[in-house]
């Protein structure tokens, strides 16, 4: 097993918080991004190569998801409730990998490898078609102690990237994927794409 990480950073990544469960419990290691409505240069970029996940409640929608992983919704949303004024930060992420897809077959292959259907991925990639769809592969570790940080109105809509408070630099956190199973799934999603 690997050793526990530090997080020196207050970045956070927004995305689904059905997404968020499954990279922390290693059910996918694996993030799809083009990019928010809000981006400020209207394409997705990353920020920062270590970052937490921040849970968005909003936009979530069933009928994106394969149908094993549908009822992942509703036990999010046992955490959150509409005008909550905390959001709990559980996770942390190092970018292992971003890798950039344009093509729909290509995409297709890394279906095996997310809780997505391919309706979801499809539209992604087709979304913004001049830009490339980033794959970021993540090491995620679960924090020793969960955080709770005020939801401020800045780190609401659209948007991938936050700064979040300073409290939350140098928190401790333990990998969800020992070594071997981390590295399993890489070489297992490197393969698809090759």
């Amino acid at each position: 097993m690997s050793a526990g990480i530090i997080a020196e950073t207050t970045v956070g990544l927004k995305d689904w918080a059905v997404a968020v469960e499954a990279l922390g419990s290693g059910k996918q290691i694996l993030v799809m991004r083009k990019g928010g409505i809000a981006e400020e240069t209207r394409h997705f970029t990353v920020q920062s190569d270590r970052f937490y996940l921040f849970p968005a409640y909003e936009h979530q929608k069933e009928e994106l998801l394969k149908p094993q992983y549908q009822g992942g919704i509703a036990e999010t949303r046992k955490e959150w409730t509409d005008g909550q004024q905390m959001v709990t930060i559980k996770y942390f992420a190092a970018l292992y990998e971003d890798i950039e897809v344009r093509e729909e077959e290509v995409l297709l292959r890394l279906s095996p490898y997310h809780i997505w259907n391919d309706r979801f991925a499809t539209e992604r990639l087709k979304w913004k078609k001049k830009h490339p769809l980033h794959v970021l592969l993540l090491r995620v570790y679960k924090l020793e102690q969960p955080f709770a940080i005020p939801v401020r109105d800045a780190y609401l809509g659209c948007k991938s990237w936050h700064q979040l408070p300073e409290e939350l630099r140098g928190l401790k956190g333990v990998p969800v994927l020992s070594d071997e199973a981390f590295e399993s799934e890489v070489k297992a999603i490197k393969s698809a794409l090759a």
